[in-house]
């Protein structure tokens, strides 16, 4: 498996050393100049010693913004690129540049960020010099200043495609040719044009109300583009040009997914004139302008696998030049597939390269790949909430120059107790380093909760994380022992021991009586509930376990304390929670503390009013959370560390599992 997806591809002047590309993610990464620092530089350079032919930087600004995002504008910034470039080159990877406009005034939205941050300045100048008076004006000048910008924003998002003069359209343009020269001195291989926001509102139908000479037709929607490609060639002849071609999709219920781009026969018609104005690649791609990143990367359950593959499908048979295409494109059986029918040239592995950097060379060596999930936990959410992105499923993200398997100076004998994702990761890393391993899981499966969470609607993808480790155990020195408790004295045989013990569902912390109160943990093992389910806590396995019953068919009720449900739940998430809650009428209390219970009534009041609540249900199910379980130790003589759920006050998420077991394996 894999013999497509190694063979080389040649686009314009650019050899490709085999078909798996990373396509643009935003980071964060960058420092706050918007440089690439020792964090990005080592990410990327992971990337490629992992095989990855072509691997593109997204969301690269040509002018001086706002947002955290990598920036070329000045040629002070050329090193720093030159220095990735050169990293790449040596494990002969081609780098390219995903250059990007927002749809935006980015000065007049910069100034007023700029002037709010110095009355922000001027009013902490004030306080200290005990001015109130200064200190208020400043104060309300600088929100007034921050609430302008975002508003300022969010209208041209909309507008700027439609309101944009011909002389703004004229300098921005200019801007991302001077970038591109900028990055063939450093040495780059190829310029990704960012086919959504600007661009991408320039060409759409939706957004793009203009009566000149880039409004109405196709053509003149699509002039813009065009010309932004021909002033790149012409400020940077020897790169490669590839562009990222936005489509709007519909979806399963006939509603576009969408509004920046092109719905599909505009963009095949799109494609061509692309081809003609001499770009040497296309990259077929969900359109963006949602205003949900769910929508362009969806989170597991959503969309089916490779679901812009149609339409990828459809620009490759009207063009001559390579086409790549991204989206839940999750295993290399899957980019293979897509290779043999002639559908693409490219696979995109975005998240996928997240989980696992290696995917190139252990499809040549023949070896078992970890797979992403289409969690969104941990990349997507991060890079909406301006944190660095990385994948639940993988400890080294972000940290590559620092973080890494070490060989063990002294082999060990390893004993783990526990075959939840932490304590499985804490075996595959020991045993990577070297110890010999055995592992003891007092059930007859390896996984532990995982198996819990993939019961709902939705979730079943989440399995992907135990396969992983059903695939790779048996290439690793571990012993696994199944429906195994160890005792002190056969722990004692080891030098060191891991306790991966996991959590149990909390117990009620208020009054029952003569109630049938069942736990989360029993509902998704498959406890047959019936009638009014009461689901009380909306934290995710509350709302989980509540969308669950409701697809069961059970009338639900959710009660949360808190002022929402799902308060850590992924953003690209909780919009199909919520649809699926209204669907099928799930009633929410939330700012509702529980008294007590008796005879199947729950007795409640509202904490914001006090008024009292009182809710019948048939069923009344306990999802106020977990708790560590307790691990005896007593008698037990070698060294012990805890990880996962058992390890701290909390329990573990799975991102922190896999930190916790990675981390202390790598510490033996």
């Amino acid at each position: 498996m894999g013999k497509k997806l190694l063979e080389p591809l040649q686009a314009g002047s650019m050899t490709l050393k085999n078909r798996i590309m990373f396509p643009p993610l935003t980071t964060g990464y960058e420092e706050r100049d918007g440089s690439i620092g020792e964090r990005s530089l080592g990410f990327y350079e992971r990337l490629a010693k992992g095989g990855v032919a072509y691997i593109v930087i997204g969301d690269v600004a040509p002018v001086r913004t706002a947002s955290p995002t990598p920036m070329l504008y000045d040629d002070s910034q050329i090193p720093a690129f030159r220095r990735l470039a050169d990293a790449l080159h040596a494990h002969d990877s081609r780098l390219a540049l995903q250059i990007f406009h927002p749809e935006y005034d980015v000065p007049g939205v910069g100034r007023l960020i700029m002037g709010a941050g110095a009355a922000r300045k001027a009013a902490a100048e004030a306080k200290a010099a005990g001015n109130e008076e200064e200190f208020e004006k400043q104060t309300q000048q600088a929100e007034k200043m921050t609430k302008d910008a975002y508003a300022k924003l969010r209208y041209e998002m909309q507008h700027f495609a439609t309101e944009a003069t011909t002389e703004q359209l004229a300098r921005i343009r200019e801007s991302i040719a001077q970038c591109a020269a900028r990055a063939q001195k450093a040495g780059v291989d190829a310029i990704e044009v960012h086919g959504d926001r600007l661009l991408g509102s320039m060409c759409s139908e939706m957004l793009n109300h203009r009566t000149d000479e880039y409004g109405g037709s196709l053509e003149n929607r699509a002039r813009y583009a065009l010309e932004v490609v021909a002033a790149i060639k012409k400020a940077a002849p020897a790169l490669a040009v590839e562009y990222k071609l936005p489509i709007i999709t519909v979806n399963q219920d006939g509603s576009l997914r969408g509004k920046g781009g092109l719905l599909e026969d505009e963009a095949v018609a799109f494609a061509k004139m692309l081809e003609e104005a001499g770009v040497d690649m296309i990259q077929a791609a969900q359109a963006n302008h949602t205003g949900n990143m769910g929508d362009t990367i969806p989170p597991m359950g959503d969309v089916p696998y490779n679901w812009t593959l149609p339409a990828a499908k459809r620009i490759k048979n009207a063009v001559n030049i390579p086409v790549a295409t991204v989206g839940r494109v999750i295993t290399v059986e899957a980019g293979e597939q897509i290779l043999e029918n002639g559908e693409a040239d490219m696979i995109g592995y975005g998240r996928s390269l997240l989980t696992d950097p290696d995917i190139a060379v252990k499809t040549a060596a023949g070896e078992c790949i970890r797979e992403c999930l289409n969690c969104n936990k941990g990349c997507v959410d991060a890079i909406q909430n301006r944190r660095y992105i990385s994948c639940v499923l993988n400890a080294e993200n972000g940290d590559e120059t620092t973080v890494c398997i070490r060989p063990a100076e002294t082999v060990k004998k390893v004993a783990i107790a526990g075959a939840g994702i932490a304590g499985l990761e804490a075996a595959r890393v020991a045993a990577k380093r070297g110890h010999q391993v055995t592992v003891f899981e007092k059930d007859d499966k390896i996984g532990g909760q995982i198996h819990l969470a993939a019961v709902p609607p939705r979730k079943s993808e989440i399995l992907r994380a135990v396969t992983y480790y059903e695939k790779i155990l048996p290439s690793l020195d571990i012993e696994l022992k199944l429906n195994t408790e160890p005792s002190a004295g056969e722990l004692n045989q080891y030098d060191a021991v891991l306790v991966a013990a996991g959590a149990h569902n909390m117990e009620l912390p208020v009054p029952v009586e003569n109630s049938n109160v069942v736990s989360s943990w029993d509902v998704l093992k498959g406890a047959g509930v019936t009638g009014t389910c009461a689901v009380l806590g909306g934290g995710l396995v509350g709302t989980e376990t509540a969308e669950y019953l409701a697809a069961q068919g059970c009338k639900t009720v959710i009660i949360e304390m808190m002022d929402k449900i799902a308060a850590g739940e992924s953003a690209t998430v909780m919009p199909l929670i919520t649809k699926d809650f209204e669907k099928h009428g799930v009633e929410q209390h939330v700012n509702t503390r529980v008294k007590e219970i008796r005879d199947n009534v729950i007795y409640a009041e509202n904490t914001k009013d006090h008024t009292e609540i009182t809710i019948h249900a048939d069923t009344i199910v306990n999802a106020l959370g977990s708790k560590k379980n307790e691990f005896d130790v007593s008698g037990i003589t070698v060294p012990v560390t805890y990880i996962g759920d058992c390890s701290g006050e909390r329990t573990a998420d799975i991102a922190a599992a896999v930190r916790s077991g990675y981390h202390a394996a790598n510490a033996l």
